[in-house]
């Protein structure tokens, strides 16, 4: 029997601890997959180190000093692989007709058009960058359906909903879904007085209690902004109302997502916390292939706690809701604004406990119609421009508030 050409795969972002974990699965199915492409966006060693091991066709990094540092050393390893830099090489790369896979899974807003370009090339998309749908929305899954594109979700609460349904995913309503039931492990500060976030540091919010990640989505974790933009991404992915996704702390992230449908029924996907299952289930998919995680122990894990979250501890929680219930531009705003006090707060420019008020603030001026914008997102200019009015109003913002201290 003729065993089928490997699946090529292209990682983007493999830096990264989703980058890092797909690489661990696609090593343990040599004969399934080859790695075609590796990007990262700094950290040229790492990338180069990934490169001698798994010797992909191209490696992308965003400066032209990385790329001709880095070409040098894999040439005089012997290694073939062709160094590009730039946007532009990540946008190449992603189109690119001999992948058949994309591993999206660079962080931020920095991600969006290279996932938005396998979407028009109709590639099979393992979606690890939330914010990419978050900031485009239905443009994004416009996109998928007009490219013929396969969008499988990463995240470990999508991909658990995306187990937890049966037919069309993207219609989540018409299966007989009352509702989805998003998991929140409730961060490093689930128990922590609301007096103590005052004075929390960028280690301490880093430090995950059960989820080895990075600085910023760590952050966003540790405000459950990171639930926030998961519940857009819910109603993106699964055409749901805000109204039918509900978040819920289950501080053993056991349990990572759940559907319950109309006539009472509720199922759940269990696991490990170990981001290798939702990959390996998204590059197997509709198979199923070996993670390399060890099988859970329900009796050792004993009793899983269940609890409402804390909107006045949690307040990202609500500004992300909101902006799910306005749409067009409005998560796009979020999203920015996030991003900017999330990395004002790693840089000690600010307190953990602003980065909700900046948020706040910048929100507020998009809903009064400070902005200018358009009100619906109808081309990815609409997008980029509400992304980067955002960013110049959270700055703003963030300078206010450091001048108040002085």
């Amino acid at each position: 029997m003729t065993m089928p050409p490997p699946v090529r795969v292209a990682v983007m972002g493999s830096t990264g601890s989703i980058g890092v974990s797909t690489l661990d699965v696609l090593a343990r199915h040599p004969d399934r997959y080859r790695v075609f492409a590796l990007t990262a966006h700094r950290n040229a060693t790492r990338l180069g180190e990934q490169c001698l091991t798994h010797r992909p066709t191209f490696a992308v990094v965003d400066a032209a000093t990385d790329a001709t540092a880095l070409q040098q050393q894999l040439r005089s390893a012997g290694v073939a692989t062709q160094v590009l830099y730039g946007s532009d090489a990540l946008t190449h790369i992603a189109a690119h007709a001999q992948v058949d896979v994309v591993m999206a899974a660079i962080v931020g807003a920095a991600g969006l058009q290279s996932t938005l370009a396998a979407a028009q090339a109709g590639k099979r998309i393992l979606l690890a960058n939330k914010e990419a749908l978050v900031m485009s929305g239905p443009l994004f899954m416009q996109a998928v359906r007009e490219g013929g594109a396969t969008l499988i979700p990463v995240d470990s609460e999508h991909n658990a909903i995306f187990q937890c349904l049966v037919g069309d995913r993207s219609a989540a309503a018409s299966q007989g879904v009352k509702r989805v039931l998003l998991t929140a492990s409730g961060g490093p500060f689930l128990r922590t007085p609301s007096a103590a976030l005052h004075s929390v540091t960028p280690d301490q919010a880093c430090a995950h209690p059960r989820w080895v990640m990075g600085r910023k989505i760590s952050v966003d974790s540790a405000t459950l902004m990171n639930k926030g933009l998961e519940l857009i991404e819910a109603c993106l992915l699964f055409g749901l109302p805000a109204a039918q996704v509900e978040v819920v702390v289950h501080p053993q992230s056991i349990v990572h997502s759940l559907v319950e449908y109309c006539d009472g029924s509720m199922l759940a996907q269990l696991g490990n916390p170990d981001m290798r299952v939702p990959i390996a289930h998204a590059l197997g998919w509709p198979d199923r292939i070996h993670s390399g995680v060890e099988s859970l122990d329900i009796v050792r894990a004993g009793s899983l706690e269940f609890e409402a979250p804390d909107l006045e501890r949690f307040p990202c929680l609500q500004l992300a809701r909101a902006a799910a219930v306005a749409g067009g531009t409005a998560p796009a705003v979020l999203n920015a604004a996030n991003e900017v006090a999330v990395g004002a707060f790693l840089d000690r420019r600010l307190a953990f406990v602003e980065i909700a008020r900046i948020i706040g603030t910048v929100l507020q001026q998009h809903h009064a119609g400070a902005s200018g914008l358009m009100p619906s997102a109808v081309s990815l200019e609409d997008v980029l421009k509400a992304d980067q009015w955002a960013r110049r109003q959270a700055l703003v913002a963030i300078s206010l508030a450091a001048g108040a201290v002085a």
